[in-house]
Order: C-alpha cells, then sequence, then structure tokens
C-alpha cells in the first residue's frame, strides 16, 4: 500500500479520497488554484501545494505541474478522482514516465473509451448493442447536417469527448440542426479541448442505468450491481439511486455480464463505469464507459457496504479484488440527491455566489453528506456548481425515499439560489415514488414540479415578525442601513412602544405584501394584514423562530440578513426582500434593459445596435461552468445599444442590451361602409 499519494482534484471528491486515505494512513498531498486557496480539502490534506490561476486551465489541467508537485512532495501515486484530467491519457502517461502509480487504467483503456465514437466501434465487435447512429471521422459542418438527416428524428447530438451533459443537444427538426450542431461544437471544444461530435437515433422515454465494474491487475473483474440515473436536467444527472428499480434478474445479470466483457475489451484496470440506455421492453443499450470513479458512487458503496476509494488504493498497489462476485452483497436501497447552486425556475441557470448560511441534516449510518463547501465559501463561476451529496440508505426504495425526502428539509442554504426544495419536490412525488421514471421524468411532470410557491398566512406573519426584529433589536446596533420604511428613520414620532402603527410592505416573487404594526398589550405585536388583525407574539433561538399567531403556534428555521429573510418550511423555502433591498434593485435596472442572468463569460454577441429582430431571436450567448446560456428577445423589437463584447466576463443582472419592444398602434376604422 501506498505512504503518501497525491489528489488531483478539488472539492467534494478531493475531500472522499483526503478521509480513506487517512483511514488508512496514507498521507495525502492537495493541489489548489487561486479560488480554491481557503478550501475545505487544502485544510483537510496533509500538504497542499500552489498551482495557479482559477481557470482549469491555468491550474487543475496542467500535468506538468501536476507530476511536478508529485515528485517535489515524495508522492508514490496521483489520484486523479472524476472531471478535469481523470479521462486524459496524457496523466498516466505521464506518470508511467516518471514511476509514478495512476490510481485508475491505463492511458490506452482511456483512449480507448474516451472516444465516444470509437468506444462504439470497440463495443461492436464485442457484441455490444449499440443505438444507431453516425459515429464517424469526417466532421465538417456539411457531413454531419446530412448525417444528422440520415439518422432522423428525433436524435441526440453529443460531444463525442466527453460526458456530464456539456456538448449534447436534443434535435428535433430540421430547422433545429445546423444551430445546436455549432452550439455542441463550442460547448465541447470549452468543456474537453475536443469539439468532435457524433449523432445518434433518440430513444424516447428511456431510462439511463449504469454498472458499477471493477477490475484487478490479474484481469479478474467484479459487477457491484447497477444504479438508476434517469432523474436529470440539461441532460446531467441530478438524482441517483442504486440498485435500479424494476429490472429482472436476468436483465441485471446480463448488463452486468456486459459491461464486464466492455472492460476485457480493453484489457481494464480499476474503478470504471459503463452506461446502458434501457426502454420500455428492458431492452439495453450501450452508451459509453467512464474510465473513472462517478459522482454517483457513493449509492452503490451504501448497498454493499464497500469503500470503492479504499478498493481503487488497494487495486493500484497491486493487490487482487477484495471480494468475489458471489460475495458482493446488495442490501436495501439507496438514493443520491446533489445539491447545487442553480435556479430551477430559470432553467436551472448555475448560480454563483457566497453561501451566508447552510445548516445540514444529522449525518448517521443511513444519512452521509459528501461536500467540500462550508458557509461562507463562495460558489465560483469557475467551477462545477455542486455544493453537496445527499445520501440516504433504507432496508427499501420506499424507506430511502422518506429518508431522503426527510434529510432535504434539513437541508437549508441562503445566500445563493440552489436546487434543494425542487429536490423535495422529485422525492416527494408521486410518479416517482411509483417507479415511473424515465430521462424525461421532469418535463413530463414540469407543471408539478415547478408549481408556484405562495406563502400562507402564517409565513407572510413570520416574515413580517422578522422584518421587525431586525430593525427593532437583531441589526440596530449593527447600523441597519438608512431606510424610508424603517420606524427607526420616521420623524413621525412613531415608536414600538407607544401605540401608534406603522405600515411597511414586504416582496416575495415580484409581488408586494401590506402590513401596518403597532404595539400590543403583554409584548404582542399587532398585524394588519389583508383588512385582518393578527396578535403576535414571538422566541427566537439560534436560527429558529417560534410564534403564536392568534394562539396557534408555529415554527421556522429562518436567516436574517440586511436585504431580506430566507424561511425554510417543510417541504418549501421562501425569500422576503425588505423595502429598501427591493427599492435598490428597481433603481439599477433601466426600464427596456436585458441583463445577464448569471454571471459568466460573453461567448458571442448575435446581434448589433439598431437591429430589429423577432421574439426569441438569439441576441447574446453566455458561458457559465463550462455551459451555455442564450439571452433571446422578449418579444418584438429594437436594440437599441449592446453593451458587452465576445470574451468579457459579466456580472448576474449586468445591463448587457438596451431593448425597445415594437409598439404598434391601431386606428380605429371609421368607414361605415
Amino acid at each position: 500500500m501506498f505512504d503518501k499519494i497525491l489528489v488531483a482534484n478539488r472539492g467534494e471528491i478531493a475531500c472522499r479520497i483526503i478521509n480513506t486515505a487517512s483511514r488508512l494512513g496514507i498521507k495525502t498531498v492537495a493541489v489548489y488554484s487561486d479560488a480554491d486557496r481557503n478550501a475545505l480539502f487544502v485544510e483537510l490534506a496533509d500538504e497542499a501545494y500552489y498551482l495557479g490561476g482559477a481557470e482549469p486551465s491555468e491550474s487543475y489541467l496542467k500535468v506538468d505541474k501536476i507530476i511536478e508537485i508529485a515528485k517535489i512532495s515524495g508522492a508514490q501515486a496521483i489520484h486523479p478522482g472524476y472531471g478535469f484530467l481523470s479521462e486524459n491519457p496524457a496523466l498516466p502517461t505521464q506518470c508511467e514516465k516518471n514511476h509514478i502509480t495512476f490510481i485508475g487504467p491505463s492511458a490506452s483503456s482511456i483512449e480507448a473509451m474516451g472516444s465516444k465514437s470509437q468506444s462504439k466501434l470497440i463495443m461492436s465487435k464485442a457484441g455490444v448493442p449499440l443505438i444507431p447512429g453516425y459515429h464517424g471521422d469526417d466532421q465538417s459542418l456539411d457531413t454531419l447536417i446530412n448525417a444528422s438527416l440520415e439518422v432522423g428524428f428525433p436524435q441526440l447530438v453529443k460531444a463525442s469527448a466527453g460526458g456530464g451533459g456539456k456538448g449534447m443537444r436534443i434535435v428535433r427538426s430540421k430547422d433545429q440542426v445546423e444551430q445546436s450542431i455549432k452550439a455542441a461544437q463550442r460547448e465541447a471544444l470549452s468543456s474537453f479541448g475536443d469539439e468532435k461530435l457524433l449523432i445518434e437515433k433518440y430513444i424516447e422515454q428511456p431510462r439511463h442505468i449504469e454498472v458499477q465494474i471493477f477490475c484487478d491487475q490479474a484481469g479478474q473483474g467484479v459487477y457491484l450491481y447497477d444504479r438508476d440515473c434517469s432523474i436529470q436536467r440539461r441532460h446531467q444527472k441530478i438524482i441517483e439511486e442504486a440498485p435500479a428499480p424494476g429490472l429482472s434478474d436476468k436483465t441485471r445479470q446480463l448488463m452486468g455480464e456486459a459491461a464486464l466483457n466492455c472492460a476485457k475489451a480493453i484489457n481494464y484496470v480499476g474503478a470504471g463505469t459503463v452506461e446502458f440506455l434501457l426502454d420500455k421492453n428492458q431492452t439495453f443499450y450501450f452508451m459509453e464507459m467512464n474510465t473513472r470513479l462517478q459522482v454517483e458512487h457513493p449509492v452503490t458503496e451504501m448497498i454493499t457496504q464497500v469503500d470503492l476509494v479504499e478498493w481503487q488504493l488497494k487495486i493500484a498497489s497491486g493487490e487482487p479484488l477484495p471480494l468475489t462476485q458471489q460475495a458482493i452483497p446488495c442490501i436495501g436501497h439507496a438514493f443520491e440527491s446533489r445539491i447545487y447552486a442553480e435556479s430551477p425556475a430559470n432553467d436551472f441557470l448555475p448560480a454563483t455566489g457566497k453561501i451566508r448560511y447552510m445548516a445540514q441534516p444529522e449525518v448517521s449510518s443511513d444519512v452521509r453528506l459528501d461536500t467540500g463547501i462550508r458557509e461562507n465559501d463562495a460558489i465560483s463561476v469557475f467551477y462545477d456548481p455542486m455544493i453537496a451529496k445527499l445520501i440516504t440508505w433504507g432496508d427499501s426504495r420506499q424507506s430511502a425515499a422518506r429518508k431522503m425526502n426527510l434529510a432535504l428539509n434539513n437541508f437549508h442554504i441562503a445566500g445563493i439560489d440552489t436546487n434543494c426544495d425542487f429536490l423535495k419536490r422529485v422525492t416527494s412525488h408521486k410518479a416517482f415514488l411509483e417507479q415511473d421514471i424515465t430521462t424525461e421524468f421532469i418535463e413530463a411532470h414540469r407543471d408539478s414540479l415547478f408549481e408556484s410557491v405562495l406563502p400562507t398566512v402564517d409565513d407572510l406573519l413570520t416574515a413580517a415578525t422578522l422584518y421587525i426584529y431586525s430593525i427593532t433589536e437583531h441589526l440596530s446596533d449593527s447600523g441597519y442601513p438608512n431606510n424610508p420604511y424603517s420606524p427607526w428613520d420616521n420623524t413621525d414620532f412613531w415608536n414600538l412602544n407607544g401605540t401608534q402603527a406603522h405600515t411597511f410592505s414586504l416582496n416575495y416573487e415580484n409581488t408586494s405584501y401590506a402590513f401596518q404594526v403597532s404595539k400590543g398589550q403583554s409584548e404582542q405585536l399587532s398585524f394588519v394584514y389583508d383588512g385582518k388583525t393578527y396578535q403576535v407574539t414571538y422566541s427566537i433561538n439560534a436560527n429558529k423562530i417560534t410564534t403564536l399567531i392568534d394562539g396557534t403556534k408555529t415554527s421556522s428555521e429562518f436567516f436574517l440578513s440586511q436585504e431580506q429573510v430566507n424561511l425554510f418550511k417543510q417541504g418549501y423555502s421562501l425569500v422576503f426582500t425588505f423595502p429598501i433591498a427591493k427599492q435598490h434593485y428597481e433603481e439599477q435596472q433601466p426600464e427596456g434593459s436585458l441583463v445577464a442572468p448569471i454571471h459568466g463569460k460573453i461567448v458571442s454577441v448575435e446581434t448589433d445596435a439598431g437591429i430589429q429582430v423577432e421574439k426569441g431571436a438569439p441576441l447574446i450567448i453566455i458561458e457559465a461552468m463550462k455551459m451555455e446560456h442564450t439571452i433571446t428577445a422578449p418579444e418584438p423589437g429594437t436594440v437599441n445599444a449592446v453593451y458587452c463584447s465576445a470574451g468579457d466576463i459579466v456580472d448576474a443582472d449586468q445591463q448587457l442590451i438596451e431593448f425597445e419592444p415594437l409598439t404598434t398602434t391601431c386606428e380605429a376604422d371609421s368607414d361605415d361602409s
């Protein structure tokens, strides 16, 4: 076994590897970028070395620098984690040249599976069923367009060199072909340094099933059952489970054996995952093989009760597989929810910013939390926006799902948009609980999953109470900003100990809620809302408020700032903006402006000042976390000015375009003829 390893990664997976290595008595070396100087994984490692700038190309993708640090630190092996260099054959090649063990497969195995088109040729020879499509070397635009038309619709255009939904487009009609190909090429080049594409027939309503395999240096291999990863947005997984529900014993065995055949065809060593699409008839098709540890590996660990990182370390050091196929258990059921900094209501656009508050569920043998993020850490535009992975286990699928929903309801984050509420809706959805899941689950249940949450009267009065608390007790000593809506800044002799009422409004999702408050008897607050009067008393303990509203007790967890209050309720959360914050935001947004929805980089400007455009016309393409988002014209109109150029880094809510909607006048015809 190794004495010291270098972890060539960051964030959650770096913490994950460091934890197992430390348990085994192996010293760890971290490498970090400018953006990660104070990150948790740097703190956990025994040693840490600076790599370079925040851009991956300046740090985590620098093979020579990583090899140099491994040699300086005395690390005997390098673990690549997932992402970055984990599927780049250059790293194992350089490891071999410098007599450093690469904790993963050989460069030749990575190369064989690194190209989706080449891998499909290998799998075809191995007898693994494939989806019809174009996997050729000719990547000219004309050839790809012709191939697209031959494959037919619907089809999937995707990057040959990568995964994770990057460089992938579903194309349903001829007029989408050219634009989709160009966009997929840009994303593929940005994410993987390779713009090569393949085109495949798109299978409607499939399930995404993958098999975890492990092979040792003696040529022995096992599969550790399967995972269902069908719940996806933007072609990226957000909820995974193991084992895959509803598989017949025969299908499970056939998929496991097919996955091992894939590994044997390329002399594979280490941990790998073979991904399949499964149709309604339980016919499966090879998609790709990931030559690394997967993000969702914890659900396999929960049902098999093994540490897959420990297996990686043992196999890389020359040991045989710890268990035979027959000895690998499959106990109960497990789920993983990926908690992302993103806005589900805004097409899951990634979010950046500082996590100002984070309360986590209590971990146990049934609840696991893998994260590299702490309260007050920032989510950067340079890396994947995943905050944490929440994993639960139960003796049945129903039990594991209940525990997941409960754990999600105890995971609270403020300061940045997240998908926590969306995950709660998915894991409590009737179709999800009944195993009615496909890769089109989110789209099929869009109405219920994205239904707007309206605050209850109790929610509104709790938020109003916290607002009064903030300006009279909690924030007044710290210099609450001048606020024309605050009784502290009024000159009408109002005070909370008197009888005069004060009027104010709170904003929730662009709706204003008006209140009148005065001091009642026995330390009560007397609120008038929507024509009714409510008597409220409250107590606060840390981040929990307990209210008595007309004699009815309610409790909420909250986070309070000078701009807003976050309320965390069972199944949902609410953000109420205080009057001064709403006023400032409105002052910053000129009428007719189109602003950046995210902090990111301008890929291209598709229009010019003075151009008239139709509704839906592309105006700006912006990229964040290697994902593109197109800003389109909200209605017919004229672009009066453009305030950005390709290559610019812009902040969220920064004005990019001055847009004037087309106004039409209809005059009544006075001719009575």
